[in-house]
């Protein structure tokens, strides 16, 4: 097994240009996710793992798992130490890494349940968001979640690390024309934009019917007036506070218990 000891090697010079550029990640089709649980993730979700980067402490601290990986992964490399941490992501590394190919769940929206619920997001524009909106999706069992081109990048590092894992297990697309996507779903469901106008309905007088749709704005612009004007319905959050407005992952996460229950 090759043992990578400068940080000039092709391999690392590679991970670190996914870590740092969206762009290169699209033109590339990979990603980087990083920590054993991810890792696990990735492997229980059958992703193709075409590197796997582990250091010799995560070797001897997690053998069972860096052996599972070494044999799952197309090619595997040990790091040394301080060259690992240059171009880890987190605070604390754990020592391994994976280099996996971009999702395809094309053919997985193709399939989208009729009865169920789609989340729809308005050009998202912080990771943390997007990532904690993924991991609120996965638990309330959202069927599909559509991302407009203009939202951030789904498989930026704090989006992966921030879904826990959910990034695998969520079907979910770009789609390059919201509005238009939302015009062709009224025709079997219903679509509420969430906007900040007590004119809309309120949240909690809503009785949600499947199949339903709701829109997530932007997080200081809000939803986009074409993409607001498609959806059937509006609706916001009422609020007795003084915040003028919730964090957008907030508001995604108060409206989705509404829906599921």
């Amino acid at each position: 097994m090759d043992y990578i000891s400068t940080k000039e090697n092709k391999t690392i010079k590679n991970i670190t240009k996914l870590l740092s550029s969206a762009k290169y990640r699209k033109q590339s089709g990979e990603f980087v996710c990083e920590g054993i649980r991810l890792c696990k993730d990735a492997v229980l979700s059958g992703a193709k793992v075409s590197t796997f980067l582990f250091t010799e402490d995560a070797m001897n601290k997690y053998k069972d798992e860096c052996e599972m990986f070494i044999s799952y992964a197309e090619k595997s490399f040990c790091v040394d130490n301080r060259i690992f941490s240059g171009i880890s992501d987190t605070d604390t590394p754990q020592g391994v890494l994976f280099v996996v190919k971009t999702l395809d769940k094309s053919d997985d929206f193709d399939k989208i349940n009729k009865n169920g619920i789609v989340l729809a997001l308005d050009n998202i524009s912080d990771p943390t968001n997007l990532g904690t909106i993924l991991r609120t999706a996965e638990a309330f069992a959202v069927d599909s979640v559509i991302l407009s081109k203009g939202s951030c990048d789904v498989y930026s590092p704090k989006v992966v690390r921030g879904s826990m894992g959910a990034v695998f297990r969520t079907r979910f697309t770009v789609c390059d024309n919201l509005a238009e996507f939302i015009r062709d779903y009224n025709n079997i469901g219903t679509s509420y934009a969430s906007i900040l106008d007590d004119k809309a309905q309120k949240l909690s007088d809503i009785h949600f019917s499947k199949p339903s749709l709701v829109v997530i704005g932007n997080e200081a612009n809000g939803i986009s007036c074409d993409v607001a004007e498609t959806c059937k319905e509006k609706l916001f959050i009422p609020m007795s506070g003084k915040a003028e407005s919730l964090n957008a992952a907030v508001a995604c996460s108060i409206i989705l218990w509404e829906m599921s229950k």
